[in-house]
């Protein structure tokens, strides 16, 4: 018989509010869990005006907060995804990245998408 798992559901109110079935993050032991994050502004639940730096940097503004909420860090950090809406983006968010994740770095995947449905919202 599997041993119940104890789940602790984290949320904030300084990062945006999930716009489906699901939560900010979710710890189980010592292990967070954490939903995707971008650059939307918490208290409208909007994408940031500006470019993609001003959207990647409000995005990681809002990891900082779900992870403090969940007692943790971004040195805390073991593995990132990195989704971009144009893959010729990469340099520029990689030196925003720098500035957040200190080395040793996180192991990470980065990639471009085009039909994620916040995508196609906000034309992405």
């Amino acid at each position: 018989m599997l041993k119940s798992v104890v789940r602790r559901i984290v949320s904030t109110d300084l990062a945006p509010k999930p716009v489906a079935p699901y939560n900010q993050a979710v710890v189980i032991d010592n292990t967070v869990y954490l939903s995707g994050v971008i650059g939307l502004d918490p208290s409208t639940n909007k994408l940031v005006d500006g470019d993609t730096v001003a959207q990647a940097k409000q995005a990681f503004i809002n990891l900082k907060h779900i992870l403090e909420a969940a007692n943790s860090s971004y040195g805390n950090v073991v593995k990132t995804t990195v989704l971009f809406a144009d893959i010729n983006d990469f340099a520029t968010v990689n030196d925003l990245y720098k500035q957040y994740f200190k080395e040793p770095y996180p192991a990470r995947t980065a990639y471009q998408v085009a039909k994620l449905p916040l995508c196609r919202l906000y034309g992405l």
